[in-house]
């Protein structure tokens, strides 16, 4: 995975750095020196493979730098009995301000807006846009992340629902919704914050996207395969769907040619939870629970 130079340094005060950003510089490190290899540093999105495990024989210990690891095979990973870890926590305020700014865009066609001005167009020859303020904001998946969405969308005077695995005793102010169709059936706008993985593939799809509406706005800052694109462009084609903010796609990191034509979509590069401060806080979790792992004591965020 990429890294940049400065956190790449810091993790050489304690270790033998081998760094592979690439799939190809990837497959050439574990056939060259996957001998040697004790832990191994990853996103979600990489992974650690099966196969890779098997051909590390010294490999104890294995971690995500952010919260997500959908991409590890965990079930190979235990039965090795590495030790495992993600960074949860490091980015969530970061992921959870980048939502609301993707919504808020959206909603008020800033992108539109300027481009207009750009090109000599003022707000009197503009439709208005709505606010967001007194309007239902639903959030799909209640996790860390969907809980500081909601806070920050409650202090923007909107009502929040949420549909989840199981209802949260913590969230305060916000509506359970026990079926995703219902909650969107019940939304203005719809911010997905659930994991990845098979048992979220498309979970938003035409049917949820129908029951949203033409008035709504969809955002996606969890992972892009929770969202069916295809779905997703034909709703917009239609005129079923006021627009969509992704910051996720199912073709990372080729952008998703399907929603490039709609100038009411808006794309970021997956760089929700990313700021200095959030991606130095992941590294400083990783050496944190390396640490712990090394004394032989439990590690903060195990998976």
């Amino acid at each position: 995975m990429p890294m940049a130079e400065q956190h790449q340094a810091q993790l050489r005060q304690r270790y033998d750095v081998i760094h592979a950003p690439t799939a190809e510089s990837r497959a050439k490190a574990v056939a060259e020196q996957g001998a040697d290899i004790e832990i191994v540093l990853t996103i979600g999105a990489v992974g650690l493979r099966g196969e890779e495990i098997a051909a590390m024989p010294r490999l104890a210990a294995a971690a995500a730098l952010g919260a997500g690891y959908e991409a590890i095979d965990v079930a190979a990973a235990k039965a090795r009995g590495l030790t495992l870890w993600n960074g949860a926590g490091t980015n969530d305020a970061c992921v959870a301000d980048h939502a609301m700014a993707l919504l808020l865009a959206s909603v008020r066609a800033l992108p539109q807006q300027e481009k207009a001005l750009r090109a000599g167009i003022w707000r009197d020859d503009l439709p208005l846009r709505p606010s967001v303020n007194g309007r239902r904001l639903g959030i799909v998946g209640m996790g860390t992340i969907g809980l500081r969405i909601a806070r920050r969308a409650l202090a923007f005077d909107m009502a929040v629902g949420y549909h989840n695995r199981r209802e949260r005793d913590d969230a305060a102010g916000c509506q359970y919704f026990g079926s995703l169709i219902a909650l969107a059936t019940w939304a203005d706008f719809l911010v997905v914050a659930a994991p990845g993985g098979p048992t979220t593939r498309h979970i938003v799809n035409a049917e949820v996207l129908s029951a949203l509406g033409p008035q709504g706005h969809v955002v996606n800052i969890a992972r892009g395969s929770l969202v069916d694109t295809e779905a997703l462009a034909r709703a917009l084609a239609a005129g079923q769907l006021a627009g969509a903010a992704l910051d996720v796609y199912e073709t990372e990191p080729k952008p998703p040619e399907a929603l490039l034509g709609f100038p009411n979509v808006i794309l970021t590069p997956h760089i929700a939870g990313w700021s200095p401060e959030s991606v130095q806080a992941t590294v400083d979790l990783f050496l944190a629970n390396a640490r712990r792992w090394e004394a032989g004591e439990p590690v903060l965020t195990p998976l």
